[in-house]
């Protein structure tokens, strides 16, 4: 008497004579959504973040994808500068007339005695230092925008911009605050520190080699 074939549908498994349907694993071929050995495993993930420049490649101004960096000349970052200087000029030029034009001449009397000091007077005063603020409120306002944008209104005029060179991103207002006072060391030794784009790599000035600053075209 002969053994029937082993029913698959009954009993705890497959027997010898199981007939291979799609939910029995087959050896050799790897089942998806399962770990199988000799199989390089895949994370689903694409490599790197998205929009990151490739390894080694300076990614371009504000984050967008790698760039040709062009280094802007010297006698573009002079005429960005005149243009900012020449912006507040008449309200200095104001506010120095009018204090002028208050000074009051010293009086002495027929003896040839002093009888009251002369000088300028107090609307004189009053005047050239509201002219002052002015011009440092606008220099602040300035600052700002170039650690924002990394243009003030003469580098914009002129096709230029501030950047860190470490992530060539703006500054922020704080670093562009600390890079005008250190524009004191170029002004000390007979103001050749801006003259040193003419003969730096990076065409910078002693105050862009302290704050790791890059003045690039637009």
């Amino acid at each position: 008497m002969t053994n029937p074939p082993y029913d698959s549908n009954q009993g705890g498994g497959a027997g010898p004579w199981a007939v291979p349907t799609n939910d029995t694993p087959q050896q050799g071929h790897p089942q998806p959504g399962y770990p199988q050995p000799g199989y390089p495993q895949q994370s689903g993930y694409p490599q790197g973040l998205y929009g990151a420049a490739p390894y080694g490649v300076i990614p371009g101004p504000y984050g967008y994808g790698p760039s040709a960096i062009q280094l802007a000349s010297w006698g573009a970052r002079v005429a960005a500068t005149l243009i900012d200087g020449l912006i507040m000029s008449p309200v200095l030029i104001i506010g120095y007339f009018a204090l002028y034009k208050s000074i009051k001449p010293a009086t002495y009397n027929l003896k040839g005695n002093l009888v009251s000091l002369g000088g300028p007077t107090g609307t004189g005063v009053a005047v050239e230092l509201l002219c002052d603020l002015v011009v440092f409120a606008f220099s602040l306002w300035q600052l700002y925008r170039q650690g924002t944008t990394g243009q003030t209104i003469g580098k914009k005029a002129i096709g230029i911009r501030i950047l860190k060179q470490a992530t060539m991103q703006p500054t922020g207002f704080g670093l562009a605050f600390v890079r005008s006072l250190a524009h004191i060391l170029d002004a000390l030794p007979c103001y050749v520190g801006f003259l040193a784009p003419l003969w730096d790599s990076g065409n910078r000035t002693f105050a862009d080699q302290i704050c790791g600053t890059l003045a690039v075209k637009n």
